[in-house]
């Protein structure tokens, strides 16, 4: 049904419920628990996105998940809900505990590869592009940038123990 929202207008609601989302959090200190989405193209880039809300910086896709959902299937759903193609052969890599403005964030960081052409839904993401693992985008998040050469060295590893399970594999993170 929000699909019949005019683009616009939807992404103005977002932003206000965004800032009352973030307020809440402050207040109620809640744990949330979501997921990030390191997707990778045929050639090793890693896909980033620009939200219509919050930070305008690079960032993996992701998004809340619900309750009880299994994280590779969170994943999938918000990569697909956000950019209009699969998620090839996600991998749970890592999960970890993060402070989102007053809140518990607990992050599960999945990879796969990017099954189809990705564009953006024009409404929470307005923005896509795919970039190497090294270096990242100056407008990348400081916060993720620190873990994210782990997590690309995790998705690495664990392709290479379970042999090819989509059409590439990331691109080791060089210094």
């Amino acid at each position: 049904m929000l699909h019949l929202i005019p683009r616009p207008i939807h992404r103005l609601g977002l932003r206000t419920v965004h800032t009352l989302r973030k307020q809440w959090w402050r207040l109620a200190r809640p744990e949330v628990v979501g997921c990030r989405v390191l997707a990778f193209d045929n050639e090793g880039r890693l896909l980033l996105i620009r939200h219509s809300y919050g930070s305008r910086d690079w960032m993996p896709p992701g998004g809340g998940m619900h309750r009880e959902e299994d994280p590779l299937i969170a994943a999938g759903r918000e990569f697909s809900e956000e950019l209009g193609c699969p998620l090839h052969a996600p991998i749970l890599v890592d999960v970890v505990t993060e402070d989102l403005h007053g809140a518990r964030n607990v992050v599960h960081i999945v990879a796969g590869t990017i099954g189809g052409t990705p564009a953006p839904d024009g409404r929470e993401v307005i923005d896509i592009g795919l970039f190497p693992s090294n270096p990242l985008p100056d407008d990348f998040p400081g916060a993720l940038r620190g873990p994210m050469p782990a997590w690309i060295k995790a998705a690495i590893a664990a392709r290479h123990r379970d042999g090819p399970a989509g059409p590439a594999h990331p691109p080791a993170p060089t210094a």
